[in-house]
């Protein structure tokens, strides 16, 4: 194991432990189908995914970062700057390109089939901030390598991006109470769990809105900002119409779920 992957994978394992302790002393709302089964697909992906990726793609974005640090490419490097604020500006600029990536995920009907997965989740938690299709994390790693290059990002400032939006992730997906007052000004810099929960509404003008996993500026700045749902958090159902039967949510189907439905 390289040292950036042992890192991502503490941070990974630290931060899950934290969220999923939360949820277990203050869950923000009570689950609808049973912890075990969910886990077990939403954790097997987490697991296929990341050996998929490992195997197919030749190089990740922090290793991209490393092979184009001494060739100075890149918009960063038109105008020498100090490395903090190159750091800053990556984690920053990455962050808006997967806002505009997930955009594009439900904009676009081919890349829905495969991002809808994600959606047909029937509860929210700590898992969920992890339940992607493998085809999906290839496309999405695929659009990342493209940013970084573009960019000229440096490793560091890929590294921490790629450290945060995982843990971003699995945090605004969580099934966490926080008190509401904290929750309006935590917002204001960060995508909470409430924020985040609007968009798995089953109410589609509800889930084409706060795509931010980390930073909330994007919604906001685009008019994609949906403050709560219309039901509230305790009253709405999460997930999509057409998949409402856990039994058709196991991996194996959840694999081939974008090939067999429209």
């Amino acid at each position: 194991m390289t040292a950036e992957a042992g890192v991502r994978l503490a941070c990974f394992l630290g931060t899950f432990a934290l969220v999923a302790t939360w949820e277990l002393l203050a869950p923000r709302r009570q689950l609808s189908v049973p912890r075990g089964s969910r886990w077990c697909a939403n954790l097997s992906l987490v697991v296929l995914d990341t050996a998929l990726a490992r195997l197919l793609l030749p190089v990740f974005p922090v290793g991209m970062a490393y092979a184009l640090e001494t060739r100075g490419g890149g918009l960063l490097n038109l105008v020498p700057l100090p490395l903090w604020v190159e750091v800053v500006l990556s984690v920053i600029l990455l962050d808006f390109v997967i806002y505009l990536q997930h955009r594009l995920f439900h904009a676009r009907p081919l890349l829905w089939r495969l991002h809808r997965m994600h959606h047909t989740d029937l509860d929210l938690d700590v898992t969920s901030g992890n339940r992607f299709h493998p085809l999906e994390i290839l496309v999405s790693l695929g659009i990342k390598l493209a940013a970084v290059a573009v960019l000229g990002a440096p490793p560091l400032g890929v590294l921490l991006f790629e450290i945060i939006l995982n843990a971003t992730s699995q945090f605004s997906h969580g099934n966490i109470r926080i008190p509401l007052a904290l929750d309006r000004w935590l917002r204001l810099v960060l995508v909470t769990p409430d924020m985040h929960r609007v968009h798995h509404s089953v109410v589609p003008r509800e889930t084409n809105s706060n795509y931010g996993f980390n930073l909330p500026w994007w919604d906001r700045l685009l008019g994609t900002y949906r403050p709560q749902p219309e039901k509230g958090h305790l009253g709405m159902t999460i997930g999509l119409r057409e998949f409402r039967d856990p039994g058709e949510l196991t991996l194996v189907k959840l694999l081939v779920q974008p090939f067999v439905r429209g």
